[in-house]
């Protein structure tokens, strides 16, 4: 029987999705469901990984069933995931010691604050293109580490495995027989020489960190491994593609010559610029990061990352109360010509690219009695369009490449009023393609190459449908604006850490 389709797990940090395309990259259906968040703490975030590996499953085994595809149509399974997001099971049991650590959670500061004083900033940008955050997995794991009850002791006897979801859920459809991960993964977690892929000594033994807690690095396209027999009808179905979720979306919006770029609108926003083969150092507060690796071909990226972007508007429907649902934001924008001064910064948990401030903490400010709801809703969408022009500035500097568009996915990206805003502001086209989900559609590229559904000049092609969207502000107004928001940041920056020296 032959095997047409292709399995992608897109496992994101508020839900986990399934999605099925055929031989011709079309999607033919997608199921999600949304998990729990925790918040323990102010500033720390955790997810079950049992229960992200529960609803990931399901969605896959739902989306089999509704579309009434066989298990063994399935030519291989594609895993794009949240990306820096911290998981240590024990080999033995099966189980996680501790929650996973979400990568917008901020309880190791002090520890970043530590490796500074240490004066490894320098060393840490130049091994692994990034900055010293916690943001990263390090600091995370080394935290599970030292807090967690045994785990130190069980790391030392071999019992512990780390991973990002990639590892976690790979672990889980393999029964157990592959810990593994791919390069644009493991470059996210402050722990990777991103020159050579191996996992860097000195950083490990500065945290304390056994190398045998860690996974096998192997090309984001290949064979990881098969699932086990009682996962999906006794089928071993073989798992060939693996990429964080950025990098998967730069692929599946086909952004494979150096200066193409893409802005991901999801919980947070993370924007990509293909920067080609070696990595390349950016003097201006962005991330280097593993692309993704084919063969031997390694590529590379820079990357600017706003923690908080649809998370804002997930705060104005369950915080705020003030929308019923996402989408409602586009009509109420459109309802008002303006904003009346009101900016939002949205750092509920700090400031990414290019501010890296941990200590910054969201704000709503310009308020006069005339600002009501709709400006405040209208004010939280600029947001994201304004720190995405904030990285765009970095990128045209440290690449030395004037952009001349912008592709644009993820959930948001559906929203028209944001995109004409992004155009606007950029004084560039932002261009969305028909199907918004890129992160998945990334990885399955990524999974058919390695087992020959795809051939390299069918994915080389360009999907028909897209819509662009022009620039129609002037840049006296927008450049206006973007100064104002400038100085809205200038306001909220340092928050936490001035509280703490009163």
């Amino acid at each position: 029987m032959a095997t047409d389709y292709i399995l992608a797990l897109d496992q994101g940090t508020s839900s986990s999705r399934a999605i099925i395309f055929d031989r011709y990259q079309q999607p033919l259906g997608i199921e999600q469901v949304e998990f729990t968040q925790y918040y323990p703490s102010p500033g720390w975030v955790e997810h079950d990984a049992e229960e992200i590996w529960e609803t990931q499953i399901r969605v896959a085994k739902q989306l089999l069933e509704k579309l009434k595809i066989k298990p063994d149509r399935i030519a291989s399974i594609g895993i794009a995931n949240q990306r820096e997001t911290t998981v240590v099971w024990d080999r033995e049991t099966g189980r996680p010691i501790h929650n996973a650590i979400v990568w917008q959670d901020r309880r190791t500061a002090d520890t970043c604050e530590w490796l500074r004083e240490k004066g490894l900033e320098t060393y840490i940008k130049q091994t692994t293109g990034l900055v010293i955050d916690s943001y990263f997995s390090a600091t995370k794991l080394h935290w599970i580490l030292k807090n967690v009850p045994s785990a130190e002791k069980l790391a030392q006897q071999g019992r512990l495995a780390f991973g990002t979801i990639d590892s976690w859920l790979l672990w889980k459809l393999t029964g157990g027989k592959v810990h593994a991960t791919d390069p644009s993964n493991a470059s996210r977690t402050m722990l990777l020489d991103i020159s050579t892929l191996k996992w860097d000594e000195k950083l490990l033994n500065t945290l304390s960190i056994p190398k045998s807690i860690l996974p096998d690095v192997l090309p984001s396209s290949g064979l990881f491994g098969y699932t086990s027999s009682n996962v999906f009808d006794r089928c071993k179905i073989p798992i060939t593609g693996i990429a964080g979720d950025q990098q998967s979306a730069l692929f599946g919006q086909k952004c494979f010559d150096p200066g193409d770029a893409k802005n991901t609108y999801g919980t947070g926003c993370f924007m990509l610029m293909n920067t080609g083969k070696k990595p390349v150092n950016s003097k201006s507060g962005l991330l280097t990061t593993v692309a993704w690796q084919v063969g031997d071909e390694v590529t590379y990226a820079f990357e600017g990352s706003v923690f908080i972007a649809g998370a804002a508007v997930k705060w104005l429907r369950d915080g705020l109360k003030i929308i019923k649902n996402a989408a409602d934001t586009e009509k109420i924008a459109t309802s008002i010509p303006d904003c009346q001064g009101v900016y939002v910064v949205p750092a509920f948990t700090g400031l990414g690219a290019p501010y890296w401030d941990m200590y910054a903490r969201g704000a709503i400010l310009g308020l006069t009695q005339g600002v009501t709801e709709k400006h405040i809703v209208r004010a939280t969408l600029e947001s994201l369009a304004y720190q995405t022009r904030d990285i765009i500035g970095l990128m045209e500097v440290d690449s030395g490449i004037k952009l001349k568009s912008l592709k644009a996915d993820g959930g948001a990206s559906a929203n028209n009023f944001l995109m004409q805003f992004q155009s606007d502001l950029l004084n560039s086209d932002v261009i969305c393609p028909p199907f918004p989900e890129a992160t998945a559609l990334g990885v399955a590229l990524l999974a058919g190459i390695a087992v020959g559904l795809y051939q390299s000049n069918e994915v080389l092609s360009t999907l028909p449908g897209s819509k662009v969207y022009n620039p129609k502000m002037g840049t006296t107004q927008s450049d206006k604006l973007y100064k104002g928001w400038l100085k809205a940041v200038e306001r909220v920056k340092g928050w936490e850490s001035e509280k703490e020296n009163e």
